[in-house]
């Protein structure tokens, strides 16, 4: 556990106290706006509703809407429908092992009940240890601790603070992923490809972080090519790259064969309660018990790439349609900004991005003196990780799941190097107007005038 100095101590304060305060306004909210009637997966409730349920339901059940019913049922019943494998088992399996730990309230709750509190409790903790896992990462990436400070305080309050608190994956991954990349930068490599294992099992997004272990092996391997035997560290390099790949993809090739085994190998599929197989025939999921999907006959048999299609209609430029363009405008602010961010560190560091970062400087005899802040040389690896996932989300999912790249340290931390650069721009404007007020001449239009002022008696 990270010690607690008096910066990571107003970070934990004020992520604690978002947190509370989110809660709290979802259950005022809940209850006061009646909920959009979606064709959102909304299965029945097998177990009795007792008093004690419905005030839980009444004060966390904004927590169980869209994507938090799959992970509620993917919790409680397992993958029964074909369309739940879009859904990583992460999430399931940490809301299973904490309703467990309530055991105690089983004997006035039901089983769904205890599983909401268990989403309020895990995403609390997980989101507010997140938020301290970035300023952490901050520190050692930005080598400025007001900006990391600043922008963990930023990532308490990003859009996605929605999806942080809700029954969705988001929290448990940003910790995975914060700490993973945490550790990578202290050179725990295998740590850090641990933790990214990890966080690949709570949601797919994760395979792309094998990007970040290959390309700190592939900087050791260039810092080290001159003074050691160059084959023998290609050899290495070539072992470690293969294990990154391995380490990160054989928690998705696991889920991948354990869903092959229930809907492709005969005897394999787990006994579905009668309200659900009906549920299944009224909305035309697909079962394990039913006949052979189509994607079991696939030379790579992939169910994830196959629901993603059939279900959600997610592929290349699939949902670029007229009436998506709300979703395109919700997503805009963070297109923008992550595109932003990408200009300015590209026009500022151009050699170092045509290098991809493995040599700093066309002069090998001159070293870079490194920026601290966000146009910092590590920042680098953490750009190119934003701008794919936002290139690939533009054009190959539903766009205004961009909003879901506020978790990544890239968008936080340029949003604080903004703030910073109005910071300045304010206080350069004050001590010109400082100045103008020596000359006993009243600036009517701020800086600007207070130049044109000064100019006059140079």
């Amino acid at each position: 556990m990270w010690p607690l100095d008096p910066s990571r101590k107003e970070v934990l304060r004020f992520a604690i106290s978002c947190r509370v305060l989110t809660l709290m306004l979802q259950a005022i909210f809940n209850a006061i706006i009646p909920d959009h009637h979606a064709e959102a997966f909304c299965p029945p409730r097998l177990a009795p509703s007792g008093s004690m349920d419905q005030l839980v339901e009444g004060l966390l059940g904004g927590l169980s809407r869209w994507d938090a019913e799959h992970f509620l049922f993917i919790a409680e019943h397992g993958y029964l429908y074909e369309h739940n494998f879009a859904f990583f088992p992460g999430f399931p399996l940490a809301l299973l092992v904490m309703t467990e730990l309530l055991r105690p309230l089983w004997w006035f709750l039901s089983f769904r009940s205890c599983l909401l509190i268990s989403v309020a409790l895990l995403n609390s903790l997980f989101s507010v240890l997140a938020a301290v896992a970035l300023h952490d990462l901050g520190c050692l990436v930005l080598h400025c601790p007001h900006q990391a400070f600043y922008a963990a305080l930023l990532f308490c309050l990003s859009p996605a603070n929605v999806f942080l608190a809700a029954g969705y994956s988001e929290a448990l991954f940003a910790l995975l992923t914060f700490s993973a990349m945490g550790q990578l930068e202290r050179g725990r490599i295998w740590t850090s490809g641990l933790l990214f294992a990890l966080a690949t099992g709570v949601r797919s997004n994760g395979l792309v972080s094998v990007g970040f272990l290959m390309y700190s092996q592939c900087r050791g391997f260039f810092s080290s090519l001159t003074v050691l035997n160059p084959l023998r560290q290609l050899l290495k390099l070539m072992a470690s790259l293969f294990l990154s790949v391995l380490t990160l993809g054989l928690p998705f090739a696991l889920f991948q064969y354990y869903a092959y085994t229930q809907f492709c190998l005969p005897g394999s599929a787990h006994p579905i309660p009668e309200p659900l197989v009906q549920l299944a025939m009224e909305k035309g999921y697909q079962i394990a018990e039913g006949n052979e999907p189509p994607w079991c006959s696939w030379d790579l048999p992939l169910i994830y790439s196959y629901i993603q299609d059939v279900y959600w209609n997610v592929g290349f430029l699939k949902y670029y349609e007229l009436r998506q363009m709300p979703n395109f405008l919700l997503a805009t602010p963070v297109a923008i900004l992550v595109a932003w961010a990408t200009w300015t560190y590209v026009t500022t560091h151009p050699w170092l991005c045509l290098t991809l970062g493995l040599q700093r400087s066309k002069n090998s005899k001159t070293l870079e003196k490194p920026d601290p802040g966000f146009l910092s040389p590590q920042v680098f690896v953490y750009l190119v990780h934003a701008a794919v996932l936002l290139l690939f989300g533009s054009l190959c999912m539903h766009v205004q799941e961009s909003l879901r790249l506020c978790p990544l340290p890239l968008t936080p931390w340029k949003g604080e190097n903004d703030h910073q650069w109005q910071m300045a721009v304010v206080a350069k404007q004050h001590q010109e107007q400082a100045s103008c007020s020596e000359e006993n001449t009243a600036p009517p239009s701020g800086g600007f005038w207070c130049s044109i002022h000064s100019e006059k008696f140079l």
